[in-house]
């Protein structure tokens, strides 16, 4: 019956399900809730691995993996928030703010991956990488159509604002996305610059403005001071060798003294 319903997660769980209960250790209703979270992991998987595909997402991350012990000026309570996708139906945006290395992209990633585990779609592009497609697209006569599919997903993540310049005319083409994705559907953006400075990353002040005015109208940002967590590692690297240090002569020559 199993197969006849389509339910291969279920199916393949069965013949343990099946001697767990009648060894005793499972009762008849334990029994039928492992069978039926055997067949909703699979779908959610699968779900996942699809949504992966064409989301374009670098990576599948979750809050799980993510430090927060590293980062104490995140807000634990407004990620545990976020992270319950209310803001999606809101179609509300989120802004992650802060240097390189912190963790913008991880949670960024995150919320995307959140969110095609629960069947939403999504996709993912760095800033410079999605006004290469608008351009592209322009060019090719299929502005209209691109701006069209990229309006679509529940969450768009834009990523790396600020990291590289961008044309004035590829800055035009994304404020025109983010006009028409405004009180339509939710984006996720990550920079390393402040609002202040879009308006260098833009190229235009005043279409910097309208564009921080949309994004902000419903909006949670996320402002992120801290070490790299990448440079952590040269960190703990550096700190197993201070004991050898301490043996060391109290005035080293210039050649001892540790780079910057």
């Amino acid at each position: 019956m199993l197969a006849d319903l389509k339910l291969p997660g279920a199916l393949e769980a069965a013949d343990q399900v099946l001697s767990e209960a009648d060894s005793g250790s499972l009762t008849a209703g334990e029994a039928i809730h492992k069978l039926l979270g055997a067949q909703i992991s699979l779908r959610n998987n699968r779900r996942l691995q699809a949504a992966m595909r064409s989301s374009r997402l670098p990576a599948v991350k979750t809050f799980d993996q993510f430090d927060f012990s590293f980062q104490p000026s995140i807000k634990r309570e407004q990620i545990d928030s976020l992270a319950e996708l209310g803001f999606l139906e809101r179609k509300e945006n989120v802004v992650l703010l802060g240097p390189p290395g912190v963790g913008k992209t991880h949670l960024a990633i995150s919320l995307a991956t959140a969110a095609a585990q629960h069947g939403r779609r999504v996709y993912y592009s760095t800033l410079a990488d999605l006004v290469t497609s608008l351009e592209e697209a322009q060019a090719a006569g299929t502005l209209k159509r691109r701006l069209t599919v990229l309006s679509h997903p529940s969450l768009l993540v834009v990523d790396e604002i600020g990291y590289l310049p961008v044309s004035q005319s590829g800055a035009v083409l994304f404020f025109q996305l983010m006009g028409r994705r405004y009180e339509h559907a939710s984006t996720v953006l990550t920079s390393n610059k402040g609002f202040e400075e879009w308006g260098q990353v833009l190229g235009d002040d005043v279409m910097a403005a309208a564009l921080i005015d949309r994004v902000l109208h419903h909006c949670h940002i996320v402002n992120i001071r801290g070490n790299s967590y990448r440079m952590r590692e040269h960190s703990d690297l550096w700190r197993t060798l201070q004991p050898d240090a301490e043996h060391r002569s109290p005035n080293p020559e210039p050649s001892e003294v540790p780079s910057s």
